[in-house]
């Protein structure tokens, strides 16, 4: 039986305010792609479909496509919500798409919810855990110590039957311990979200959510898929892709990744002015840092005519301590003029922002302006 795993679609995100809605249509059309190229059975979503909980119309129409897409050609969809997802509204009409061959993680009840699948190796238990706190189930099994989230899942796991003797698959959306973070990721303060994937042993594959760089924790069947594009630069340097899962007899599984082939690379430009300016032209959403000593106040828009998506700005030299980033959020014109003087004064003197005294002689400057100006 073949499975396609992915996660983290984080629907409806914007990188630095642009939406990335076509950019994550281009890349679920090469999940389409793939499955059907590949002749996989079914695919696993482990969680974060959606960036919010209350998603815009376009985020949902999205996944709606998608998830059509996938029924048409024949191929089972299993679903769980994450921790950014409501539940409610990824399990929306969920009994109904059901006979459709899409499986949606459904209101937590205290236990895994278990589909059983068959092939020519003999059946396959396809088990759903979507993102839990730890309040979440401590409510089903009050005479339960469950303080941490490992407390949470080991209860969840006791209480829920799995046959060893089977093949498993787990679809779970949580942080396994010892994983590699990114920036664009949402963590407990002190790592009480931590679980220790020794609580997945029953389970020939596990097919995680949650954290963003693709990678394995402690076997090769135990995986992040990774997300579905680089949602912060921390993660300029992931290869993201889909796992291929070709699980056969009981104990052998082949698993290979398939590349993702972005609309828009999201990545790091460094150099001085004349560098960045003789570098060829191109959409990626990137961050520049120049290395100049001496950065002209209109860097930003000099440089949008070679890369038009720039996100951010940053000065890495002599006068910061560290790259400093300027001239993000807001663009140019939505700035006032004191905004701008305070960008500009930070890039000219290391970080250090303008005292009141000259933001007082700023604005008495302007206001003489705007009166003459009448």
């Amino acid at each position: 039986m073949k499975f396609l795993h992915l996660s983290d679609l984080h629907l409806g995100k914007r990188l630095n305010d642009v939406s990335l809605l076509e950019d994550q249509r281009h890349a679920l059309e090469q999940a389409v792609e793939t499955a059907h190229r590949q002749q996989v059975d079914a695919v696993l979503i482990a969680g974060d479909v959606y960036q919010k909980a209350s998603p815009p119309g376009e985020a949902m129409a999205l996944f709606n496509d998608f998830l059509t897409a996938l029924v048409d050609l024949g191929i089972k969809v299993f679903v769980i919500s994450g921790n950014h997802d409501s539940h409610l509204r990824v399990s929306y009409l969920s009994a109904l798409v059901r006979p459709a061959g899409v499986y949606i993680s459904e209101e937590f009840t205290g236990t895994l919810q278990q589909y059983p699948l068959n092939d020519e190796y003999g059946p396959v238990t396809v088990h759903l855990l979507p993102f839990i706190k730890p309040i979440a189930v401590r409510r089903f099994f009050p005479d339960a110590v469950i303080e941490t989230y490992q407390d949470a899942v080991a209860a969840v796991l006791a209480h829920s039957p799995v046959d060893p003797s089977r093949r498993n698959v787990l679809v779970c959306h949580q942080f396994i311990t010892g994983s590699e973070t990114s920036d664009s990721e949402e963590h407990s303060v002190g790592g009480l979200d931590n679980i220790d994937g020794s609580l997945f042993e029953a389970f020939d594959y596990v097919a995680l959510g949650h954290i963003h760089k693709p990678q394995k924790i402690g076997r090769d069947t135990m995986r992040y898929s990774g997300s579905l594009l680089k949602y912060s630069f921390s993660e300029a340097n992931h290869n993201k892709g889909f796992c291929l899962v070709d699980m056969q007899e009981k104990g052998k599984i082949q698993i290979s990744s398939v590349p993702i082939s972005p609309l828009h690379d999201v990545r790091e430009v460094r150099g001085t002015m004349y560098d960045v300016m003789h570098m060829p032209y191109s959409e990626d959403y990137v961050r520049v840092t120049l290395t100049d000593e001496i950065i002209p106040p209109d860097a930003r828009v000099t440089i949008s005519t070679v890369f038009p998506n720039i996100m951010t700005l940053a000065v890495d030299n002599s006068k910061t301590a560290a790259p400093l980033e300027v001239l993000e959020g807001k663009s140019i014109q939505d700035k006032s003029i004191e905004e701008l003087f305070c960008d500009f004064y930070r890039l000219m003197n290391g970080d250090v922002p303008p005292s009141e005294e000259m933001l007082s002689i700023l604005r008495e400057v302007v206001e003489e302006m705007e009166v003459d100006a009448k």
